[in-house]
């Protein structure tokens, strides 16, 4: 699914109404269905529902929406913030109906006295602003949102919870913003709701279809996507009656030190399970015992180093290379892991200690490999790309580092991003916050370092890899709950995953 700026939403709005055609009330009826259909499948008609609605299309959003609600027989109320005294064309076209076809209340609020008493079982509905929305909130509104936010009912908001700018917010005032439980968006997700620090505004979100124009959106360009299953069920390669375990590769792991065994043994596990036809793991000498019994599928290339990698040594037969998982910074691992650096010409992931490596050599950036994949967390991401002050901040150092360098960025968390080297962002629409657990990133490694021995390219190995682990995740939530979750888990499910992406989730 393409993410849209709000000014291409706005274009692709006005190409549908051109090229239906469709009239902008039509198409506002539409999108009032849709929510419509939301609420009756989400509460029962004992909990009144109060509307409040801006000046704008927003605004006739939740009027056209009271209007049907009404005559689905919910006790409906609306509110009107009126922070300007003018109204859209679509406003006053949905006021009209509302006051001739329906008997719902409409009070205005002029001033702050205006705000009416609600029931914490009351149903609110933010119909305030939408995102063409181009600075912060102030006056009037500011004053119902913070009201509204002290409440403890429940908060829908239409679109985009208001206040809120669909993409950079760093100069936005967050405390007049809408802190909804739910925010129920027009065909796309905004940018805005990929980042952490507005998952207090949009609650639960979710995405309705109102039948923009296809080819408006097909023609429109974005670096932007969230993954879907269809896409990834795209990229998976098919497996012949006569394949043999040579068709799948073989992958080099070097992961693990003493006291950090399970890394190897987590990376190891994960590539199999995710279809690798043969790992070796490269481990110091006291993980032999370890790896050979835990994994007896996996193969060991030992270090002449008790505890740490020291000498990776040859690399030529081998298909992708991972590194990092439990490897330490000692001064003989990173002079190990600049030699693999130098020498290496194969799909590469670096994880965990691998990046932190990096980030106490940054120069070494320079001479990664072209289209290797990067995997850190956000303190790892932030010692080889410095700090940024918000979410949007950070994307922009993940995409200019993946530009730069020509190597794929997954920067892992909610909706983890992958920045590709062509300036293009995927964000994931799987995983959980039960896969925040120990050895989650380790199984991710030993994931894509499957997929790049199997052939896939850097770019789909990384898209392919990211879905499928939240994937498992997912279904290991779902067979228990998100605090019992371990990095085991994830990878006993790796199978499940395939299955679901094949059939369609």
């Amino acid at each position: 699914m393409k993410i849209f700026t709000t000014r291409q939403i706005k274009e692709i709005d006005d190409y549908t109404i051109i090229n239906e055609p469709v009239s902008s009330v039509d198409l506002m009826e539409r999108a009032a269905d849709q929510l419509l259909r939301w609420h009756i499948r989400n509460f029962d008609r004992s909990r009144r529902v109060l509307i409040f609605a801006g000046p704008g299309n927003n605004g006739g959003d939740g009027l056209a929406l009271a209007r049907l609600l009404s005559v689905n027989r919910f006790n409906t109320e609306v509110f009107f913030v009126n922070t300007s005294g003018n109204t859209s064309d679509d406003w006053k076209h949905n006021f009209q109906r509302l006051e001739k076809e329906t008997t719902v209340l409409f009070n205005t609020i002029e001033n702050i006295g205006h705000f009416p008493l609600i029931s914490s079982d009351d149903v609110v509905i933010d119909a305030i602003f939408g995102s063409g929305l181009s600075r912060p909130v102030e006056g009037l509104a500011g004053q119902v949102i913070n009201k509204l936010n002290q409440g403890e009912n429940v908060i829908v908001s239409i679109d985009i919870p208001s206040g809120l700018f669909g993409e950079d917010n760093s100069t936005n005032n967050a405390g007049n913003i809408i802190q909804a439980d739910f925010t129920l968006s027009f065909e796309f997700p905004k940018l805005a709701f990929m980042f952490a620090e507005n998952s207090k505004f949009t609650g639960e979100w979710q995405i309705l279809p109102i039948g923009l124009n296809t080819n408006a959106i097909r023609n429109t360009k974005t670096p932007y996507f969230f993954l879907e299953n269809d896409y990834v069920f795209s990229m998976l390669k098919k497996r012949g009656k006569f394949d043999h375990k040579g068709k799948f590769g073989h992958g080099l792991l070097v992961a693990g030190s003493y006291g950090k065994m399970g890394a190897s043994v987590l990376g190891a596990r994960a590539a199999l399970k995710t279809g690798i036809g043969l790992v070796t793991c490269h481990i110091p000498e006291s993980g032999y015992p370890i790896i050979q019994t835990a994994v007896p599928e996996a193969m060991a290339h030992i270090d002449r180093n008790e505890s740490h990698t020291t000498d990776i040594e040859t690399i030529d037969h081998f298909d992708a290379i991972g590194i990092g998982p439990g490897i330490g910074t000692d001064p003989d691992t990173q002079r190990a892991f600049h030699s693999l650096l130098a020498d290496n010409s194969k799909p590469m992931v670096i994880d965990a200690d691998g990046i932190n490596i990096l980030g106490l050599n940054k120069e070494w950036l320079n001479e990664l490999p072209n289209e290797t994949i990067l995997t850190p967390h956000l303190r790892e991401f932030e010692r080889i790309a410095e700090k940024a002050e918000d979410s949007f901040a950070r994307m922009q150092k993940q995409t200019e580092l993946a530009i730069r360098h020509k190597c794929v960025v997954v920067l892992k968390g909610a909706y983890t991003s992958i920045a590709l080297p062509d300036g293009n962002v995927f964000f994931n629409s799987t995983g959980n916050p039960g896969m925040a657990t120990a050895g989650s990133g380790d199984v991710l490694t030993g994931m894509i370092l499957s997929l790049l021995a199997q052939g896939y390219s850097s770019d789909n190995a990384a898209v392919t890899g990211v879905y499928l682990h939240g994937l498992a995740g997912d279904i290991a939530a779902a067979k228990s709950c998100y605090e019992s979750i371990i990095a085991t888990d994830i990878i006993e499910n790796i199978g499940n995953a395939f299955i679901k992406i094949r059939n369609g989730i």
